[in-house]
Order: C-alpha cells, then sequence, then structure tokens
C-alpha cells in the first residue's frame, strides 16, 4: 500500500499516500478535508466553472482506501463538504455512494468552519471526539494537551520546485493534508501553521511513496 508507519504519542500510524490516515489498533480510518462540492459552491458563487468530478473522484479515492484498509469506524475531520449547500446539492448517485461506504461501520462527521452543522446523510455529528491518548478536532489549538489530530490548515511541502500535501507532527500533534480533489494547500513554513509546531518536527509527503522530512524553520 506504500503507506509509512509512525509513532505518536505511544501509538503506530500509518500515513497513506493518498493523504488518509489509518490507526489499525482502532481499525479507524481518519480522512480531513474532502470539501465534497467545492466545484458546485464555486460555480453558485458566480466563480469560475471547473469540471465537476471532485466529488465524484474524492469518493473512489476513499472507496478504495476502506477497500484496502477495511476499518470499522471512519471520521471525517471537518469541511467534509464545501458548505451546507453543497451537501445538499449531492446528487442522488454520489449519496448512494456515501451510504454503501457508510455500510456497516461506524461513520464520525466532525464539524469544520465549512460545513458548522448536521446534513442529512447518515452518521454521527460532533464537534470533536476523543479515542484513547488522542483527541480529534478540525482545528488545532495553540495550547493543546499532546495527542492532537486535525485537519483545516491544508499542509503542502514544497522541495525542489514541486508542492505536494503532507502531514506534519511533533510530539504533541499532528495535522493531515486535505483529502478532497481541487483544494489548494499552506505552505509548510507559513508562520500561521508553522508556529504550532516545535523547532523539530517531521512532514510525511503524500504521493505514489509516503516520505518522511524534517520540516523547515518558518520563513
Amino acid at each position: 500500500m506504500n503507506a509509512l508507519t509512525f509513532s505518536f504519542c505511544g501509538e503506530t500510524l500509518a500515513a497513506k499516500p493518498s493523504g488518509a490516515l489509518y490507526w489499525k489498533a482502532e481499525r479507524l480510518l481518519v480522512v480531513s478535508d474532502l470539501h465534497l462540492g467545492k466545484s458546485e459552491r464555486i460555480a453558485r458563487r458566480g466563480g469560475a466553472l471547473l469540471p465537476p468530478y471532485d466529488t465524484e473522484e474524492t469518493l473512489a479515492r476513499l472507496s478504495v482506501d476502506i477497500r484496502d484498509t477495511a476499518p470499522a469506524t471512519i471520521m471525517c475531520l471537518g469541511d467534509s463538504f464545501d458548505d451546507l449547500a453543497a451537501s445538499e446539492a449531492l446528487s442522488d448517485r454520489h449519496q448512494d455512494t456515501i451510504a454503501s461506504l457508510q455500510a456497516g461501520r461506524r461513520w464520525l462527521w466532525l464539524e469544520g468552519n465549512h460545513d458548522p452543522g448536521p446534513v442529512d446523510l447518515g452518521g454521527e455529528h460532533l464537534g470533536q471526539h476523543r479515542i484513547g491518548p488522542f483527541t480529534f478536532r478540525h482545528i488545532a489549538e495553540p495550547d493543546t494537551e499532546p495527542g492532537e489530530i486535525s485537519g483545516h490548515y491544508h499542509p503542502k511541502a514544497r522541495l525542489r520546485r514541486t508542492a505536494r500535501p503532507c502531514f506534519m507532527a511533533d510530539a504533541t500533534r499532528l495535522i493531515l493534508p486535505a483529502y478532497g480533489c481541487y483544494t489548494g494547500g499552506l505552505d509548510w513554513t507559513t508562520p500561521v501553521l508553522r508556529d504550532l509546531f516545535e523547532d523539530i518536527a517531521i512532514a510525511y509527503l503524500t504521493g505514489p511513496q509516503v516520505l518522511a522530512v524534517p520540516v523547515p524553520k518558518a520563513a
């Protein structure tokens, strides 16, 4: 699967090439910032007409990760939809796809800043969630206890003129990359993101093979 396993707060986690996080001991698959319906939201607000395939591709990628890991629980760390109207505009086919992915497993929707309320889909809707040593939430808190896992920032590592979405981690917190298509990214050295981490931090770059590299200090 080309995933890279690493230790965080005493637990073994796997960073997958897609940007998903898998916790084998709990059979938990975590994804963040799906931003389903982004192309529809941009068109609705008078923006550029993007090819309307982002939801299709994002759900297809998620289907593969579910097939490969057979999780008992799936957790979406917020901004699962680009806004609440985008969730209501999902086609019947995409709603059926989500329902099929939810079948036989627990599904947790955590609230994000783009989707602050519940949507008319299956699963549980939570502000944040604790499991074992971990607290899962959408946006990292500056003075958090060790074990925080979040999303929101869409971190990207820039190496030799290329940018790759990445996980970022130190001894206290872990931030996931955006999982959805058409999502932008924030450079890993941008102070608002880099300053959340200790001087010594690691990035796990997504792509065909997950690569671990030190995070440079803020620019």
